[in-house]
C-alpha cells in the first residue's frame, strides 16, 4: 500500500524546476541543433545542477513525514 505524502506548493514548484532543469540538460546533451562544445558545457551543467539539487528536495519530503507534527 502506497504511503500519503504532503507536499507544499512551493515544494512542489521547486521540484519540478529542478526537474526541468535536468531535463534541458540532458536534451541538450542528446541534441545537435547548437554548437558541440557550448551545448555540452550548458548541457552537463543544467544536469548536474538539476540532479544534485532534485536529492536534498525529495529527502526534505521524505524526511518531513518521518518527524511528528507539534501540537500548538
Amino acid at each position: 500500500m502506497a504511503q500519503k505524502r504532503t507536499v507544499t506548493l512551493p515544494q512542489i514548484g521547486m521540484i519540478a524546476a529542478t526537474r526541468a532543469a535536468l531535463g534541458a540538460g540532458i536534451a541538450l546533451l542528446v541534441g545537435e541543433r547548437l554548437d558541440p562544445k557550448p551545448r555540452r558545457a550548458v548541457g552537463w551543467t543544467l544536469l548536474a545542477v538539476g540532479a544534485l539539487t532534485t536529492i536534498p528536495l525529495i529527502a526534505g519530503v521524505l524526511d518531513d513525514e518521518r518527524k511528528p507534527a507539534l501540537a500548538a
